[in-house]
């Protein structure tokens, strides 16, 4: 396995990743995964393995309002590929990016009831954050991504 950084013409098969991912992954259109390798790549890490086959990926971005913070959008593994030290490969990578940029935390946020993710999440270094309320064991923070959207926030702090 190869990490790289997202660029074009890895985009389609990135977004046929992330369609693998529903509920919890949300795909997004062919034109936001060509925007993501074109302003964002160095903190979009894809795996990859023999002839550029994507395995995993993950979407990540520098703050624009505070840039000292690193924001992971999507992450997401190939189910063939889970439990093989993918995701800790792409977090690492997008962790080397933001102390390359003096970055002070890199944080996501994820749905209180996915389990897995949950699991993966503190097994990578991520705290949960104190929220309004626990749910299955997990603080989550209400209407974190507005009304309805309640979520468990979890942040790393870089050295």
């Amino acid at each position: 396995m190869r990490v790289v950084d997202l660029n074009a013409n890895l985009a389609d098969d990135v977004r046929n990743l992330m369609s693998l991912g529903a509920p919890y992954v949300k795909c997004r259109t062919p034109s936001d995964y060509w925007l993501y390798a074109k302003l964002f790549s160095s903190t979009c890490p894809i795996a990859v393995v023999g002839d550029d086959t994507v395995v995993g990926a993950v979407i990540a971005m520098q703050g624009q309002v505070d840039r000292s913070e690193i924001y992971v959008q999507d992450v997401m593994v190939h189910p063939d590929r889970r439990r093989r030290g993918v995701a800790a490969a792409l977090i690492s990578a997008v962790r080397e990016q933001a102390q390359r940029w003096g970055c002070r935390r890199i944080y996501l946020t994820s749905e209180p009831d996915n389990a897995p993710a949950l699991h993966a999440w503190r097994s990578l270094g991520f705290i949960n954050l104190v929220g309004d309320c626990v749910v299955n064991g997990v603080e989550v923070t209400k209407d974190f991504k507005g009304p309805g959207k309640d979520r468990a926030v979890f942040e790393m702090i870089l050295r």
